[in-house]
């Protein structure tokens, strides 16, 4: 999209017309925009949680906050660990709710990762997250509830393999998020690729969805809103998959 700001007439001009620099349609061109210059330059890449990094964006990890606050998962379960901000972030959250534990998976968890990654909420598992002798050792209690966090491989084949293995996971009414389906929108970006046009979780959330009516497609609900703005600016684009 190609438009101009005019901060004097406080105008912004796309091909389509001239809109209010200071709208609500204006602010989600902008921010589109502003997500995709952040995340090529690796803004989300700026944030730590009790020390570690959280390759998040704030209002992406203040959502999930919400979510968990009103849910109260016995269980939140996370493939993808990087440094393991994220982790100790549900875990810490957990123990203020005074509810829930934690599992992170990943394919390759460092040992100075896993060392500063030290709370009694929190569970680490090596593995592929895909693989049966990965899955057998995550430890589901009868019971429980349990929220699911796919951010490991985003490739389409890999995260619909996870949604199709973390889905009987997931108990009525709580969620299983695909993260990163922003990717798709990453194609025109420098460090972006033309495959991510089709190669993306949000893809693979399109096609999970075809075969399990027992999942819908929804943002969960603002407890608290006072605001015109109704579109998040997030990452987690097409992520949020309620089980009904």
């Amino acid at each position: 999209m190609k438009y101009t700001v005019d901060t004097a007439a406080q105008t912004l001009t796309t091909e389509e017309g001239e809109i209010p620099l200071y709208s609500t349609e204006a602010f989600q061109i902008l921010s589109t925009s502003w997500l995709k210059v952040g995340w090529n330059a690796h803004y989300h890449y700026t944030f730590t949680w009790l020390g570690q990094p959280v390759l998040q964006l704030p209002e992406d990890l203040i959502r999930l906050q919400e979510v968990i606050f009103e849910l109260k998962p016995d269980v939140i379960v996370e493939t993808g660990v990087a440094m393991g901000g994220s982790l100790l972030f549900y875990a810490t959250l957990c123990q203020a709710i005074g509810k829930g534990r934690v599992i992170g998976i990943d394919i390759d968890l460092r040992p100075h990762n896993r060392k500063k990654l030290n709370h009694p909420l929190l569970t680490l598992i090596d593995g592929n997250s895909i693989y049966p002798e990965t899955l057998s050792q995550i430890k589901i209690s009868q019971g429980e509830s349990v929220l699911v966090i796919l951010d490991s491989n985003h490739s389409k084949s890999h995260v619909l393999a996870e949604l199709n293995a973390y889905a009987p996971f997931v108990t009525p009414g709580s969620y299983l998020i695909a993260a990163d389906g922003f990717k798709k929108e990453l194609v025109d970006v420098p460090r972006g690729k033309e495959s991510w046009s089709w190669d993306n979780p949000s893809d693979a959330v399109e096609d999970f969805l075809d075969s399990h009516p027992e999942f819908i497609l929804e943002l969960p609900e603002r407890r608290y809103n006072r605001s015109p703005i109704r579109e998040s600016v997030t990452h987690l684009q097409n992520a949020w998959l309620k089980r009904v």
